[in-house]
């Protein structure tokens, strides 16, 4: 298991077609690497996550173009895709008293997959994941 620590964007944006493009198109255009990313949308409004790397400078790109966002630190968990990876991860949390409050990946059918969580106490978070190994 693999794991480091990247940074989140939580990025509001109106729910309307076309908003998530022109998000996309601005990191495009700046260099920006997406590593993940999440949206939950409710009635005239959405919320857009993204996890990038440490070093991205994505909270001066995001507020120079007049977009709303609050920055996170994120745990990313790189672990083989079978069975039980995530229920394993998020035993180690539970069991260290660390809350979860996001959770979104992705896996490559059989090979690796890559967990991304959001927790109340990132440095204990991933303390408790490095030293499980």
């Amino acid at each position: 298991m693999k794991v480091e620590t990247l940074k989140q964007f939580s990025v509001f944006l109106p729910n309307r077609p076309g908003a998530l493009s022109a998000l996309a198109g601005l990191l495009a255009d700046k260099g920006v690497n997406i590593l993940g990313i999440a949206s939950e949308v409710r009635d005239d409004s959405g919320l857009v996550r993204l996890a990038v790397g440490p070093q991205a400078d994505v909270s001066h790109i995001l507020s120079k173009a007049g977009f709303a966002s609050v920055e996170t630190t994120l745990l990313s968990v790189e672990v083989d895709d079978r069975p039980g990876a995530l229920a394993r991860i998020t035993k180690i949390l539970a069991d260290g008293k660390v809350n979860i409050t996001t959770v979104y990946g992705t896996a490559t059918l059989g090979h690796a997959a890559r967990i991304l969580i959001s927790v109340q106490d990132s440095e204990r978070g991933l303390k408790l994941l490095t030293d499980a190994g």
